[in-house]
């Protein structure tokens, strides 16, 4: 009977193997928003990774979270490293990769706990009128072989993305209702 029951979980192991050397590995997640801002104005608030505190769902699941920061906020090299004993929160670190001034953010993520990965993100400007400016915040990532066969049974589109939505709806309730200086945080 242990014979059968070890054979059948070693089945069950080797099949989920199987399906993961299939499945595929990356996912990318996009949500926009419009915020009655100039461009420039909007701009001049998300470059600065340390202003993620006001807006970024993630930066409110533990008010308490030890949070430090290295370098010249708004620049490439700036890195915002978090950790907390939530588990929904965890632990890692955030680097600005590249300043596309005016344009475009890019950054660098690499979790700690509670899991170990990483991702690149963006966040993006574009002025669809004097006073209107859409901006983009996209997440991609990689789950490494066979950690990839849990991608069949979680949505990050959703997941990742209900994040991203309820960040940029926060930064655009901001940047409407404040006049906001370049860098709260500085």
């Amino acid at each position: 009977m242990f014979l059968k029951i070890l054979i059948g979980i070693g089945v069950v192991i080797g099949l989920l193997l199987i399906v993961a050397a299939f499945t595929k590995k990356a996912y990318s997640v996009e949500r926009e928003v419009v915020i009655n801002k100039p461009k420039q104005a909007v701009f001049d608030y998300i470059k600065y990774l340390k202003n993620q505190d006001n807006y970024s769902k993630w930066a409110t699941i533990d008010p308490g979270m030890k949070k430090e920061y290295r370098g010249t906020d708004g620049t490439a090299g700036f890195m915002y490293a978090w950790d907390s004993e939530n588990q929904d929160a965890g632990k890692g670190e955030q680097e600005i990769k590249n300043v596309a001034e005016g344009e475009r953010v890019d950054y660098n993520l690499h979790f700690i706990k509670p899991f170990e990965g990483r991702a690149l993100a963006s966040m993006t400007t574009e002025a669809l009128s004097q006073d209107q400016t859409k901006v983009k915040w996209r997440f991609d990532g990689k789950m490494p072989y066979p950690m990839n066969v849990m991608l069949l049974f979680m949505n990050m589109d959703k997941t990742i993305g209900d994040d991203l939505t309820t960040g940029l709806a926060n930064l655009k309730g901001l940047l409407e209702t404040n006049d906001l200086p370049n860098n709260k945080n500085q």
